[in-house]
């Protein structure tokens, strides 16, 4: 299967990147076809600008300065989402590379007048979450899993109709123990390397 993974985290030895390592290795045990979006690593301006505000709607110039991540997107069969849960969200840098790449001609086509938002990424026919949070479950819970949310509810609905979804996180993450980190590391691995 052909994955595009998005990383988002700005320190090179965090357990964000060894989540992001036991994700490839699975990956690579499985025999699909990866590509790595690294947004730190690439420094992505999360920022959308005014004049991409205003060409928001414009299918001839919203891609113009992210045409490379959209070829990304347009060739996946999957998507891997790999991030900390910060605030209960996504971090802002990952959440700006949302508002500037999936655009309206990208992700979905926007139809009468505005009434009707048309699912545009039928190409997508996996999604998978994979995130650390510092918050319990039982509250994460409570405030409704945000981060989970965005991905799981409002992006999976611009997918494949069949779409397959999976969602890891390891809660309590500032007080895990080893065992606990690398059991989680583990279970990424078996999960990526059974898709």
């Amino acid at each position: 299967m052909r994955l595009l993974m998005i990383y988002s985290h700005p320190v090179s030895e965090s357990f964000g990147a060894a989540m992001r390592d036991a994700a490839l290795a699975g990956l690579s045990e499985g025999g699909h076809e990866v590509k790595l979006i690294d947004l730190y690593a690439e420094n992505f301006d999360p920022r959308l600008s005014r004049e991409e505000r205003l060409d928001y709607e414009n299918p001839q110039r919203n891609t113009a300065n992210t045409a490379g991540h959209v070829e990304k997107l347009r060739w996946a069969e999957g998507l891997i989402f790999v991030f900390p849960t910060w605030w209960y969200g996504l971090p802002a840098m990952l959440h700006g590379w949302l508002d500037r790449v999936w655009v309206p001609g990208v992700a979905f086509e926007i139809r009468d007048g505005g009434k009707v938002i048309e699912p545009n990424l039928r190409n997508i026919q996996l999604v998978v979450g994979i995130t650390s949070c510092g918050s319990p479950g039982w509250w994460m819970k409570i405030v409704g899993e945000p981060q989970k949310r965005i991905i799981m509810r409002g992006l999976r609905a611009l997918f494949h109709k069949r779409c397959r979804k999976k969602w890891l996180t390891i809660y309590k993450m500032d007080s895990a123990s080893p065992l606990a980190r690398q059991k989680y590391l583990t279970r990424i691995t078996g999960e990526m390397r059974r898709l």
